[in-house]
């Protein structure tokens, strides 16, 4: 008789360590040495320094692919102070073991299954790498199956961050860009369901560099326009993304480059005016 498949033990590591670090590598090693059926996975160590923003979004672009009771290491900004902590947070079936500064409201979209306070001992008196000598120990047990309760307590709250909310307006909705991709696409912080309620199906621009650039279309698909063209659309974040088609391969570095728009740069879609009386 068969038996059925094991669940995959899976932590991943996300850090802005950079590539090749010797951290990272430090990590992986303690991991595979507590067990080394654990399969580890790096989203990314390429997360700008000390930006929490980033690191969240690629939390948020990722950890839906994961099964459950995958476990997320986050090795940013880890060393604790009189505000923040080391926490684990348990969203949709999965971990996240941080310090949270606020990365934790970054990442869910709704409220936590759980947040627990971390209170397991450091393995090393020196202080300066939790990551290594604190998260691995809760990370592994996690993911072997043990329960949060044996490595934290409940936590009386998390820390609020406002950053990924779009500002909204009768007629406007006005957000930033949240990540830059190898292609120059700009991902921003505007959700489709915010262009929904707000925009009630008027026309509207998305004001670029020059007027000639302004976007007024959503489209599904980037092909949906000739190769050069600008292109407006939902991802499958439901995050719009404004883009040029194979922009990057023609030389002249996407979206970002020719609309001069970087991580944290505002992006506004203008509705135009309702009608008094019809909404």
């Amino acid at each position: 008789m068969e038996q059925p498949p094991a669940t995959p033990r899976i932590i991943t590591l996300t850090s802005d360590y950079g590539a090749d670090s010797l951290y990272a590598a430090a990590l992986r090693g303690a991991i595979i040495s507590q067990d080394p059926s654990i399969r580890i996975v790096e989203i990314s160590h390429g997360i700008r320094p000390f930006d929490t923003n980033e690191a969240a979004f690629a939390l948020r672009a990722t950890a839906s692919h994961f099964p459950r009771g995958t476990v997320h290491l986050i090795a940013m900004n880890t060393n604790q102070t009189g505000e923040y902590v080391h926490r684990v947070m348990e969203l949709a079936g999965q971990y996240y073991v941080a310090l949270d500064d606020g990365i934790f409201s970054l990442i869910a979209d709704r409220d936590p299954d759980a947040i627990y306070d971390i209170i397991v001992t450091s393995e090393s008196d020196i202080l300066t790498f939790p990551e290594r000598h604190i998260f691995v120990q809760v990370a592994c047990h996690l993911v072997q199956g043990g329960v949060p309760a044996v490595i934290g307590r409940p936590a009386e709250g998390w820390v609020e961050s406002e950053w990924q909310r779009p500002l909204i307006g009768q007629d406007y909705v006005q957000g930033v860009v949240l990540h830059v991709d190898t292609y120059g696409n700009l991902i921003t912080n505007i959700d489709q369901r915010t262009f929904k309620e707000v925009g009630k199906e008027r026309t509207f621009r998305i004001p670029l560099r020059s007027s000639r650039m302004d976007v007024n279309r959503i489209h599904r698909h980037y092909g949906a326009v000739a190769d050069g063209e600008r292109v407006a659309l939902f991802n499958h974040m439901g995050l719009l993304e404004i883009a040029i088609n194979h922009g990057a391969n023609r030389g002249d570095g996407g979206a970002s480059r020719l609309f001069g728009l970087k991580v944290g740069s505002t992006v506004r879609i203008e509705f135009d005016p309702l009608v008094p009386g019809i909404s």
